[in-house]
Parts: structure tokens; sequence; C-alpha cells
């Protein structure tokens, strides 16, 4: 069992998103906060985020959330969170949220979202990450990047090892059992970063 006392959260600040998706974020920030698991994310005061960070604040959790100075200077950030760090760009706000991290779980969301899980997925590829990585596959969304993923496998785009990366949860409580279970990458693992 890894010994998880914070996780990197990516989600959508998307406020027109069906209500499954906020029932899931919610229900994700109730587990972190009654188990006190730290949260970390975008710190983000709308959408996705938010839902998730106020349900784990509600539950008695805490949460960091790392956003670039511009967002608050447009007043993008939630205002009620535990501890806020502000950082210069997007590429400081992400490796600062890895670096806070013992696992991710990546809620669905649009570009950012994306961008923010690919990422993270590279550098455990690399050998940079080397925590759990667990896509919470709310109503399917993720399929198609599933799908795609396996695609890369399976034309030799990534090793079949790299398929390890990342696991797929069903439900919040799943993703959380998840990240306890899932075991830790050794940095000889970069070894298989070319194909």
């Amino acid at each position: 069992m890894n010994k998880i006392t914070s996780v990197c959260v990516y989600s959508a600040s998307s406020t027109k998103i069906d209500p499954v998706y906020f029932e899931a974020a919610r229900e994700l920030g109730t587990l972190l906060g009654q188990r006190h698991i730290r949260l970390i994310n975008g710190a983000g005061g709308i959408g996705l985020m938010s839902a998730t960070s106020d349900a784990a604040l509600a539950a008695g959790g805490e949460v960091t959330g790392v956003i670039p100075r511009f967002m608050v200077e447009q007043g993008w950030h939630h205002k009620g969170l535990t501890e806020m760090i502000e950082v210069e760009d997007m590429h400081q706000r992400k490796k600062k949220m890895a670096d806070l991290s013992d696992a991710v779980i990546a809620l669905p969301g649009g570009c950012g979202t994306l961008e923010e899980l690919l990422e993270i997925i590279t550098w455990k590829q690399l050998g940079l990450y080397l925590n759990p990585i667990v896509i919470l596959n709310t109503n399917g969304y993720f399929n198609p990047l599933l799908d795609m993923l396996q695609r890369a496998i399976d034309e030799n785009f990534m090793r079949q090892q790299h398929g390890a990366i990342w696991y797929v949860a069903r439900t919040p409580e799943e993703a959380v059992d998840m990240i306890h279970a899932i075991p830790v990458w050794n940095s000889s693992i970069r070894k298989f970063a070319a194909i």
C-alpha cells in the first residue's frame, strides 16, 4: 500500500457540463477530505476544480491550489482554499502540482486537462514522475483518448509496458483505492522510453 498524503487532481473549469461530472467531482473531493488526503489542483474558482475543492474542504480536508499570477489578476482563483501558491506561468504550475503530489487523478476536462494528463503520462514514461496516475472515466468520457493510447501501443509508438503508466477507474471510490494500490515506478523505467 502506498502512503498517499496528497493527490493532484486535473479537471475542467467549465460550468456548462452535465451534472454527472459535478457529482463525481464532489464525491472525489469528499473522499479525499474524509481520508485526510490533501487535494492539489489548479486553484480554479469554477467548474469541476471548484466543486472538488469545496467538497474536500466541507469534509474537513485541505486544498492547495497552484495558479499562475495572470489568472489571479483575472480573478479566476478560488478564494477559500487552505493554501494558494502563485507561480509565474503554466509550466511552473504543472511542475509544482506534480512535485507536491503522491499521485494524480484526472477528471474529465477540455484541452488544459488533456494536456496536463498527457504531459504527466509522458513524464512517467521518461521516469520523471514515478507516482500512480489514475484516469477517472466518468460517463465514458475518456474512451476516445484511451482508444488512441491503445492504438499508439498497438502500432508501436509506445511499448506494451507503457500501458501500465495509467490506470482507469469508473468511480471516485475506485480511483482513491487505486492510488494506494498501484505500484510506484522505479526510475529504471527510463530504459523503456525508446521503442
